[in-house]
């Protein structure tokens, strides 16, 4: 973007200063004579749409007084670009603004990615130095209350949803010392909520798995969701506590809020970290241990990563059936031990033998999704728990994704379907849910079935 006619430093300098530097330049002039035009705290109380249309206004004046030729289309990226400095969050809100995009992540001020549909990209546009960087960081923990500096180098936090937001996100900051390359913060922008029907559609998982996914709900089975990081676990959450009754009182419990159940009897419960002195923290598990005096009935807990594994299996375990959690685990097995081992981390000290009792008679499905390479996301596999007792896990399978399958279209890769375990079959039929087509036919003569699909983004 070239400005012609600009007298001041930056636009007509000497050729030895690059176009981007020049450009800079003329922002930061810019911004120079906006606050002199303009109260930006007089501003600030306007609504967002009335606050850029008075900015903008006052910066198109601005620029003609100085002699700046442009097109239409350079000034308007340049009056946008100086407003978004000076009062929203500078090159960030372009990319906040694209649908697309799940995820930034700024590692120091001149290196920024994105997620898109799960795929990490560079992004050519970047913050001209630290101190821009941190101007954007204080104006977003500052929405939230809290600070970040040398003394307390690290803030994680929920973002409430606004305009620029529309479903919220949760940011993490953290700065040098801690961080060797500058300021790295990561922004995850909590996505549209998609119900099982969508999930199917985008191929997580085929018609006959989501109808059983839906009956184990309704039938009070206590599910947990497995998966790595970015799998999509708070995703399938959401989808399956979709089709809790409405009848029922359900308690939600979250490190960040991201659940949007449809019912109406939902009460959302979220952590709070220490304050600066170092107080005033509020775990995971002291909203379990809440939760159990609040009359629930379900609890779904966002994330069991500690001790508050005890607490949840226990609540399974005495009148809380239908519970729904996720843990971070590469396989329904590798889920099963982790709960296990995560019970243990408590100060209630349980023999182990015993825990695996606690996980035995707690958990009926584990639910396992992946993330593939390319980005895509899909369920890999369901099992149900037989075992019982202080005996080993022995796991049923009752869906798995075979990627070598082909479909009656050729598509390479599909669900195979497996008998159900006898007593899950009576789990269902007491609660009075009819086993879904594409199992209640399957005999020992047809032991799977598949159905190709295209893992969902």
């Amino acid at each position: 973007m070239s400005y012609r006619g600009f007298s001041g430093v930056g636009a007509t300098g000497p050729k030895d200063v690059d176009r981007e530097s020049s450009d800079e330049l003329l922002v930061r002039r810019l911004k120079r004579l906006l606050l002199e035009e303009v109260d930006l705290q007089e501003v600030g109380r306007l609504d967002e749409a009335s606050r850029r249309g008075r900015l903008e206004r006052v910066l198109n004046h601005l620029v003609s007084r100085e002699g700046i030729i442009l097109s239409t289309r350079e000034r308007t990226s340049l009056v946008r670009r100086v407003v978004d400095e000076a009062v929203g969050l500078g090159v960030l809100e372009p990319i906040l603004a694209d649908p697309t995009v799940s995820e930034i992540m700024i590692n120091g001020h001149d290196t920024i990615y994105v997620e898109r549909q799960g795929v990490l990209e560079r992004i050519a546009s970047g913050f001209t130095n630290d101190e821009q960087l941190m101007q954007t960081i204080d104006r977003i923990v500052s929405t939230v209350n809290r600070r970040v500096d040398e003394s307390s180098p690290m803030v994680d936090a929920r973002l409430p949803a606004d305009s620029r937001l529309p479903r919220g996100a949760r940011v993490n900051v953290i700065l040098p010392p801690l961080a060797l390359r500058g300021p790295t913060v990561t922004i995850r922008l909590f996505p549209k909520a998609l119900g099982m029907d969508e999930l199917r559609a985008r191929g997580a998982m085929d018609e006959p798995t989501a109808e059983l996914m839906a009956a184990c709900v309704r039938a009070r089975l206590n599910i947990v969701v497995s998966g790595g990081t970015a799998s999509g676990k708070t995703t399938m959450l959401n989808a399956m506590g979709a089709f809790v009754p409405g009848h029922e009182r359900i308690v939600t419990i979250e490190d960040a809020a991201e659940l949007a159940l449809p019912q109406e009897h939902v009460v959302q419960l979220e952590t709070r970290p220490p304050n600066v002195e170092g107080r005033g923290q509020v775990t995971i598990r002291d909203l379990v241990r809440n939760a159990l005096r609040m009359r629930p009935d379900r609890i779904i807990v966002g994330e069991c990563r500690g001790g508050e594994a005890l607490d949840m299996l226990q609540a399974m375990n005495t009148g809380h059936e239908g519970s729904l959690t996720t843990v971070h685990a590469n396989t329904t097995d590798d889920a099963l031990s982790r709960l296990e081992t995560m019970a243990s981390m408590s100060e209630v000290e349980i023999p182990f033998h015993a825990l695996r009792e606690q996980v035995n008679s707690a958990i009926d499905i584990v639910v396992q999704l992946v993330r593939s390479p390319d980005g895509t996301r899909r369920i890999v596999e369901i099992g149900f728990l037989a075992s019982r007792g202080r005996n080993e896990f022995q796991l049923s399978r009752i869906v798995h994704w075979d990627p070598h399958l082909l479909d009656a279209r050729g598509h390479k890769g599909g669900f195979v379907r497996h008998p159900l375990p006898p007593r899950m079959v009576e789990r269902l039929r007491d609660a009075g849910e009819p086993l879904p087509a594409g199992f209640a036919e399957m005999d020992a003569a047809h032991p799977g079935d598949s159905g190709g699909g295209v893992a969902w983004s």
